[in-house]
């Protein structure tokens, strides 16, 4: 019922990802913009609420014409309507209209929140035609002890036959290595109503990289083609010569994970470590670093309480273990969140690697309390910290940002693709400017409600903490750097959300290859001077001032719309 992910903990449903225009969307969308190189928007992530609203918007307007509003049309219809709409919207470079919508329904076949939605599809597979609509059927295939079962494979089909979809390809998932059995797959195709070649197995592999190759082995393509009518599309050549090129890389970086003997280790200190999907594309944008230098990667999730003092009171065998995990890693990494708890350990984390020389990178709350640190403990401010942990603190070196609602909380914060501009004369030294390409304006995703206390900038600085990047106006901060220190960044912005397996994050490109050694940090900069392409679609590079332009025109336009259709 959430409108969007927003209001949500990171440990109840994994980590809010953030869209090029602000929305604040599953972290399923993430996964998707990774694997397929796509850009998408807010109007990509329907819940039932946002369907909710706005079938109640209409029926307040009157455009129901006073009939009585149902789930079954209006509902079902306000689902097939917005997904018919976004489906026409390009999501690539090519800004063509997509050939191809994937529909993701979550949920389990037969629960009360996805019916709705199970009925829509079941009227939408009428409404476009045969020939334009395929249903793929994940289910579970348990292991006993080497026998796979398929009896919950047969209940789940028979349920959804019940509902009216009948099952073009059934996903077989297999939580051990062993591939899915042909015995089994003849039975699943015997008792669910579908060929042989209609079930896929997919079993647990090395790498989440491999489930590609692994589909495409099955043959995935040739019957989506002819299931599909796909072959009567026109494709470009060139397209066809990009596709190839996409798929001899993909394969290249997969056969090379296979073959990899020298570690790098990352010491994670996060607040929300319980669960690991609430760093989904933190740890993605780490992994895709460590296939560019060819390293394995090992990651030690630290707790960052465990690293505070009052843990080694209470708890010394946890306090231990957390500061072994952060003295033995080859880079610290502080990671986004809110709240109070935790961050004494993580500056403490941070105190660590700026006085030792280990490569640190800070992402939004990471990059506050190095701020935070820094003025601690080499401008001697004690008491310096954040208006978010004490509102009343006389020393606000982060502070509450003017123009943020403080009643709201769901999608008040400053959110969305926004650009920084790097200082004059940073091209010659900053690390952050070279690893993007040494461009002058670069575009990153943002998610805060707090930003520096511009009037601690001027200490900062002449002490020896820079921000090489600010906002256009020159007003916020937005890159840390300290020159002398292999690596030693922070970013407001959340560059993960931008990371591809082919073309990793930069901040993070560089902060795991400085993890690796100077050698290894040296190559990837120059690599990044001659090659690095931003992953952002021309049309969404623009500036702050044609950013809110286009929000207020866009924001009329709908105004305009509901008026029209009244």
């Amino acid at each position: 019922m959430n409108i969007d992910a927003g209001t949500m903990r990171p440990t109840e449903h994994g980590e809010v990802y953030v869209l090029n225009d602000g929305g604040e969307v599953d972290l399923d969308l993430g996964n998707y913009e990774r694997y397929l190189n796509v850009t998408l928007s807010r109007d990509n992530n329907i819940t039932t609420g946002k369907i909710y609203r706005e079938v109640i918007e209409k029926e307040r307007r009157g455009d129901y014409l006073g009939k009585t509003v149902q789930i079954v049309p209006h509902v079902t219809n306000a689902i097939q309507d917005w997904i018919e709409r976004v489906s026409k919207i390009p999501v690539d470079e090519t800004v063509e209209e997509p050939d191809i919508c994937i529909v993701e329904l979550g949920g389990t076949v037969g629960d009360i929140e996805s019916a709705p939605f199970v009925e829509a599809m079941r009227q939408f597979q009428f409404r476009v035609g045969h020939d334009n609509f395929a249903l793929i059927h994940v289910s579970l295939v348990p292991d006993m002890h080497g026998e796979q079962k398929t009896k919950p494979t047969q209940t789940t089909v028979h349920s959804l036959r019940g509902l009216g979809l009948l099952p073009d390809l059934i996903a077989c998932r297999l939580l051990v290595p062993q591939p899915l059995n042909p015995a089994t797959k003849d039975k699943i195709s015997m008792f669910c109503h579908v060929a042989s070649e209609q079930v896929f197995g997919v079993h647990d592999v090395s790498s989440v990289y491999h489930v590609p190759l692994l589909l495409q082995s099955q043959g995935i393509l040739e019957f989506l083609t002819k299931r599909l009518k796909l072959d009567e599309l026109k494709i470009s050549k060139e397209m066809k010569e990009q596709g190839a090129s996409l798929g001899k890389r993909w394969r290249e970086m997969t056969a090379g994970q296979e073959r990899l003997f020298d570690t790098v280790t990352i010491a994670l200190v996060g607040k929300y470590t319980d669960l690991k999907d609430s760093y989904m594309s933190v740890t993605k944008a780490l992994e895709h670093s460590a296939f560019r230098i060819h390293r394995k990667l090992i990651i030690e999730w630290v707790e960052s309480s465990d690293l505070e003092h009052g843990t080694q009171e209470n708890s010394p065998a946890k306090y231990h273990d957390a500061w072994r995990a952060v003295v033995g890693a080859n880079g610290i990494l502080v990671p986004g969140g809110f709240g109070h708890r935790g961050t004494e350990g993580m500056m403490l984390a941070i105190k660590y690697a700026r006085e030792q020389k280990i490569p640190f990178l800070g992402i939004c709350l990471g990059f506050q309390l190095a701020v935070i640190e820094w003025a601690r403990n080499v401008l001697n401010i004690p008491d310096a910290t954040s208006g978010e942990f004490d509102h009343t603190t006389a020393h606000p070196v982060v502070i509450f940002m003017p123009e943020i609602s403080k009643t709201h909380m769901g999608g008040t914060m400053r959110l969305g693709l926004r650009p920084t501009v790097f200082e004059p004369g940073t091209d010659t030294w900053s690390k952050a400017r070279k690893l993007y390409g040494g461009a002058p304006k670069i575009w990153e995703r943002h998610r805060h409600r707090y930003e520096v206390n511009p009037a601690y900038v001027k200490q900062l600085v002449e002490s020896g903490c820079v921000f090489a990047g600010k906002d256009e106006k020159g007003e916020r901060m937005q890159v840390l750097e300290v020159k002398d220190h292999p690596y030693f960044l922070g970013f407001q912005a959340h560059p993960e959300f931008c990371t591809r397996p082919l073309n990793p994050s930069p901040p993070f490109l560089g902060f795991v290859s400085a993890s690796a050694g100077p050698e290894v940090f040296d190559e990837q900069l120059k690599a990044q001077l001659e090659t690095f392409k931003p992953p952002h679609p021309e049309n969404a590079m623009v500036s702050e001032a044609e950013l809110k332009q286009g929000q207020k025109a866009e924001n009329e336009h709908l105004v305009d719309s509901e008026v029209d259709e009244s």
